[in-house]
């Protein structure tokens, strides 16, 4: 799908193979299958979590919400567990985990109420496998009561995290090294840097592990490794003090990587999923085909029949785009733009209000529908669900020529939607394609079947608020 809003952080619920936790001073920062997770944000879902399940498991055993007796089961007690842990994936969807919707009213409240419609959904579906034999108004009491003590428990949950987060909880202080100071140059506002110095003066006193210590400093930001002896990093180490080269911060800082850094043949070290992991992602890929071709075969239906009253030409445009290891292949889209879109023979990158979009084509855009017929990609095997999306032969020619690593994206298959598209805006420029690009190799670094949850969650928040569509 086209890309969505800029963000520095994570988009979800987490910041990204097994699970490694860091402790400095009190503040936990965590990698999950490799992907950097903010603490305050596992933090937040985490309490979510926890309270969504007490409140709904109160409402059901004080007879409230009726049912009492088949919550007290196994079975009763892991459906209330599984519509407590939904509820942060559906805050996610729902945009509550953006820092826009913890700092503005009229955002919160909107993601609220889309949390609620989707909630509504999961709730009625477990509320039916709870007791099957709840029918009617007891049924529908019991659903508005669970919905209501959800979405009640989901709001408070967050307006005192935001409330923490205004009196500067869950920040982290830095030492910077001159010449690191890139590493600080994008990013969420979540550090105070508390110490500047050379690589000379960090071997003195003043960058002494206790002098650290004391000044509370979570980590220290290098130029590179070797911009400081080995037997002070080992020092601050062994003190609970990070070490960070700049381009490992801002890494872990922005979800993405810094280009400038990659030296050649960086991929090598890059892990390639194994047999069993690869049949997986194909068996998901081709099982959420399926079901978004059943689920969303009636406005694909509209959709065709809209373009055929809109304008003259064919309902499905196909063109060629650049997959894996570099293959060409026929990716199907709904028309959404005239038939002489590019008459000039070259290809054009679409501009925000391009005249080249038709009546119904620019709310087909505005929505994403015109990406639904890409499911047949994904099921001949020439793009999957979740990678970097795949682009034209003419346009990867210019990027590779103007971008170094621009082709390592083409190490996974292409995806309908991917990390670039939940985190950057549309993309029209050689700049716009050298940042999306630092998000695909992230992708591509730390790809793992968490990570393509995530980015699936955020794809319903892009999708939900429009976020980048042109």
């Amino acid at each position: 799908m086209r890309p969505g809003t800029a963000s520095a952080g994570v988009s979800g619920p987490w910041g990204a193979g097994s699970c490694n936790d860091e402790k400095v001073g009190g503040t936990v920062m965590t990698k999950l299958f490799g992907h950097s997770v903010r603490s305050h944000m596992l933090a937040l879902y985490l309490a979510e979590t926890v309270v969504c399940f007490v409140t709904i498991y109160a409402l059901f055993r004080s007879g409230l919400a009726g049912t009492a007796q088949a919550v007290a089961t196994t079975k009763g007690l892991a459906l209330l567990a599984l519509l407590a842990l939904s509820s942060g994936m559906i805050a996610s969807a729902a945009g509550l985990y953006q820092r826009d919707a913890l700092r503005r009213l009229g955002r919160f409240l909107a993601g609220s109420c889309i949390a609620a419609g989707l909630l509504f959904l999961v709730a009625n579906a477990l509320l039916f496998l709870l007791d099957p034999g709840l029918a009617g108004t007891a049924r529908w009491n019991a659903l508005a009561l669970v919905l209501a003590g959800l979405v009640t428990a989901m709001m408070v949950t967050h307006l005192t995290f935001a409330a923490a987060m205004q009196r500067g909880l869950w920040r982290h202080r830095l030492a910077v090294l001159r010449g690191a100071e890139r590493g600080l140059a994008a990013g969420d506002d979540g550090f105070d840097v508390v110490l500047t110095g050379t690589a000379a003066e960090a071997e003195g006193e003043g960058f002494a592990p206790g002098a650290l210590a004391a000044r509370r400093v979570w980590a220290v930001i290098v130029p590179e490794a070797a911009a400081v002896a080995e037997a002070r990093r080992a020092a601050w180490a062994a003190a609970g003090i990070r070490v960070f080269t700049a381009a490992e911060f801002a890494e872990q800082r922005t979800n993405r990587l810094d280009l400038a850094s990659l030296r050649p043949g960086w991929l090598d070290d890059v892990k390639a999923p194994g047999r069993v992991e690869a049949a997986v992602r194909r068996g998901i890929d081709i099982a959420g085909s399926l079901a978004l071709v059943v689920l969303t075969l009636p406005v694909s239906l509209i959709a065709a029949l809209a373009i055929r009253l809109d304008s003259p030409g064919p309902v499905l445009y196909r063109q060629e785009r650049v997959g894996q290891g570099g293959r060409v292949f026929t990716l199907y889209k709904f028309r959404s733009m005239r038939v002489d879109a590019e008459a000039s023979g070259a290809p054009l990158w679409a501009a925000k209000g391009d005249p080249r979009v038709t009546r119904v084509g620019r709310f087909l855009r505005l929505t994403r529908i015109d990406e639904i017929p890409q499911v047949l990609n994904v099921l001949r095997g020439d793009m999957a669900l979740v990678g970097p999306r795949p682009e034209r032969p003419a346009f990867v020619a210019t990027l590779a020529a103007a971008i170094p690593h621009y082709e390592d994206r083409h190490r996974v298959r292409p995806g309908i939607t991917g990390w670039a598209q939940v985190n950057y805006p549309y993309g029209a420029s050689v700049e716009d394609a050298r940042m999306k690009l630092a998000y695909d190799l992230y992708y591509v670094k730390h790809r793992s079947l968490f990570l393509d949850l995530l980015i699936l969650i955020a794809t319903v928040r892009v999708v939900l608020f429009q976020e980048g569509s042109r």
